[in-house]
């Protein structure tokens, strides 16, 4: 009776592994129509092969993956009345609705915003293009989209073992 349950389980594990995968991230802000940012849940969804976009209000968007033309990703700083810079993360989703070229932006989080680059390689396989600001990122997401072009080698700086 035990082997009957242990062989019930594993089956029930191997169909679930075949099934399509779905990644949510719920700090998401995308702009309403008159300009203000409103929290929203970005889904990619491999069982519609879309981006979902679904805010607190508001209509949700579904942007499929064949419809995708390209992706963009932005890091920015910018001075505020505060003491320190404000920073932000923005990824930009150019795509064709029948005939209409169409934008979706997304302010991400900064503590998800390289699992979202790395979900939307995977799920879509487009890898984001790196714009403005974002050459001066450091750390994680510097290093694994532009290997050549790391700070510590782009200064001629080099190792003196050798």
């Amino acid at each position: 009776m035990r082997t009957i349950g242990c062989i019930a389980v594993l089956i029930l594990a191997a169909a679930s592994v075949g099934l399509a995968e779905q990644t949510s991230f719920n700090r998401v802000r995308v702009p309403n129509n008159k300009g203000k940012e409103i929290k929203a849940l970005l889904t990619f969804s491999d069982n519609d092969k879309a981006i979902e976009v679904r805010p607190k209000k508001g209509q949700p968007v579904t942007v499929p993956y064949g419809e995708i033309d390209k992706c963009t990703y932005e890091y920015t700083e910018s001075l505020s009345l505060l003491v320190r810079p404000s920073k932000t993360h923005w990824l930009q989703v150019d795509y064709h609705d029948h005939d209409a070229h169409r934008i979706l932006v997304l302010r991400l989080h900064k503590r998800n915003y390289i699992r979202v680059l790395d979900a939307l390689k995977a799920h879509t396989g487009i890898d984001a293009e790196l714009f403005g600001n974002a050459n001066k990122r450091r750390g994680d997401l510097f290093a694994k989209h532009c290997p050549r072009s790391n700070p510590a080698t782009a200064t001629g700086m080099r190792s003196r073992n050798k």
